[in-house]
């Protein structure tokens, strides 16, 4: 007579091989982020970033919001904004240009979208000062090895 293929052994031994594998890969966005949760005070001193935005940096978390109209169109990052904005906010100078941005770097390049189509990102969110040696942008809040897509 021959043995069952799994065993009670057999599959606790396969478990145990392959739980510690999927810990060390990347967590698809396991968190959520809203506009309203960047920030835990805005001040004349300037802005403080959320015990919750702090608590998930190096995390990848997920958002929703629009797209800002890109600096130019091959570019490999936006500006997700949480309302829309139908001027580049890089080409004007009076352009009102609002506090509650995050930049969104691309894992590799997307078509953009229309300024008012709401879309999903998912990415791992960067918290700090950091300048883009590319472009020289300067950004507080990043999402980083990012993708997103249209919600409607």
């Amino acid at each position: 007579m021959t043995e069952p293929a799994w065993t009670r052994r057999g599959i606790l031994g396969l478990a145990m091989t392959i739980l510690p594998a999927l810990a060390a890969r990347p967590a698809r966005a396991g968190a959520t982020l809203d506009f309203d949760e960047l920030y835990s005070k805005v001040s004349v001193l300037g802005l403080t970033f959320s015990d919750k935005v702090k608590s998930l940096n190096g995390a990848r978390v997920g958002m929703e919001g629009f797209m800002a109209p890109p600096l130019k169109a091959e570019a490999k990052f936006f500006v997700l904004t949480k309302t829309p904005m139908s001027i580049c906010p890089f080409c004007s100078s009076d352009a009102d240009w609002p506090d509650d941005i995050v930049v969104v770097y691309l894992r590799e390049r997307q078509t953009f979208v229309q300024y008012n189509a709401t879309i999903a990102v998912e990415g791992r969110l960067e918290v700090g000062s950091w300048t883009d040696p590319e472009t020289g942008f300067v950004s507080q809040l990043r999402l980083v090895e990012s993708s997103f897509r249209s919600l409607g």
